[in-house]
């Protein structure tokens, strides 16, 4: 018997199907006829992730005809029904619960483990907005915060296996709050208390977190003089025209962003940024898509995520007029190369410095500000290991050579 995890979408589903895998072998340790369990972890927020998992559930059971499949996530949430009738699909588990170790029949289930390098810390589940393209929140509910002492516990205990960086991870991991304290508390709290804890990184946040009028101070103080909290910020940006962000219902604006990305890089001049952004949001003109395509340049954001508009039921943006898919394609396709020449002037400032990549095979790793790097032929190191390197060239592919410094 086996358990194995299909899973679609964001960081947060593969860090709770790295769970429901832990739970659900501690669980088959008290039942010895378990049949072999396949672990579905599903995601809606575009029409082809939810067609990738129902493919891929339809393979399995192909594959495995004896085998249980177990339903869970967004997409699942939204249409029980639908991915029950699939074939060799035995039980939908509500997103609300599959993180409850009972479920799995761990009734005295230990912490699961990381398997990822760069250990997933789960803070905050849910979100209280209603962005018109947006379906996540019928998925996950509203948001909720993990409390400060269970983020604390579950961080040192990372640590103590041997993690070197943590990544901060939520549905909407701007909205952590506890008794009047946002998401700078929480870090510093984590790196106060937490000595040996090399790396805390953030996942995607929203822009309005770091507003410069009315962003979370502390999070500003992190930026500004602590070398643990890693020089790289991902936005959940989703365009560069201000008409578009309004009819995304978003709380930001490009003036906003803008500013927030010269503060934070007048703080630490190498920070790295990425952004997600959709392309061919229904009623973008010529001229609203240029803004965006001139914003991202103008910002020289390296990391884009770039994805197009894909309808979701029910949501307002699908009662707007819709653009043609081949311009959606074409679009994102502009925005992706943007993304390229981005990176390229990015990467290109460090060829020449020393830094320390934390190795995420024998070869290949990340520095502090996200950037791929990979060593350069003969060059091995260690998987797991704060590697000291020296940058020497940039490749084509948008990710950097490295040569081993001893340490």
């Amino acid at each position: 018997m086996s358990i194995s995890l299909l899973t679609f979408g964001c960081r947060l589903n593969a860090h709770e199907s790295d769970s429901m895998a832990h739970y659900a072998r501690q669980g088959q340790a008290n039942d010895a006829h378990e049949t072999d369990t396949i672990i579905v972890n599903t995601c809606t927020v575009t029409a082809e992730a939810e067609r990738q998992a129902r493919q891929a559930i339809r393979r399995a059971h192909r594959k495995n005809p004896e085998a249980r499949i177990i339903v869970t996530g967004c997409a699942s949430e939204r249409n029980k029904a639908q991915w029950a009738a699939l074939p060799g699909v035995q039980r939908i588990v509500p997103n609300a619960d599959k993180m409850t170790p009972a479920l799995w029949g761990a009734h005295s289930a230990t912490p699961p483990p990381s398997r990822h390098i760069r250990a997933l810390l789960q803070v905050q589940q849910g979100c209280d907005h209603r962005c018109t393209f947006c379906v996540i929140p019928f998925g996950r509910g509203d948001s909720t915060s993990t409390p400060l002492e269970e983020v604390i516990q579950r961080g040192r205990i990372l640590s103590e296996d041997g993690h070197h960086e943590i990544v901060l991870t939520g549905v909407d991991l701007a909205s952590w709050r506890i008794d009047d304290q946002g998401l700078g508390f929480l870090c510093h709290r984590l790196l106060q208390e937490i000595p040996a804890l090399h790396r805390l990184r953030l996942s995607s946040i929203d822009p309005i977190l770091l507003d410069p009028d009315k962003g979370d101070r502390l999070l500003w103080d992190l930026i500004a003089n602590e070398p643990r909290f890693m020089p790289h910020l991902h936005l959940s940006l989703q365009a560069g025209s201000d008409l578009i962000l309004k009819r995304m219902k978003r709380r930001h604006n490009t003036t906003r962003v803008a500013a927030l990305i010269a503060r934070a890089r007048q703080l630490r001049p190498t920070i790295g940024f990425g952004a997600d952004v959709i392309a061919g949001f229904p009623t973008e003109t010529d001229e609203l898509f240029n803004e965006t395509h001139d914003f991202l340049l103008e910002q020289q954001i390296p990391f884009l995520h770039v994805f197009p508009y894909s309808e979701r039921p029910n949501t307002p943006a699908a009662r707007m007029p819709a653009l043609p898919k081949a311009i959606r394609q074409e679009r994102a396709a502009q925005l992706r190369q943007v993304g390229d020449t981005n990176r390229a002037l990015f990467l290109s400032r460090f060829i020449g410095d020393e830094t320390t990549i934390l190795m995420e095979s024998a070869t290949t790793g990340h520095t502090p500000e996200f950037a791929n790097v990979q060593l350069e032929d003969s060059q091995h190191s260690t998987r797991g290991m704060l590697q000291p390197c020296c940058i020497t060239r940039q490749n084509n592919d948008g990710t950097l050579l490295a040569r081993t410094i001893p340490s």
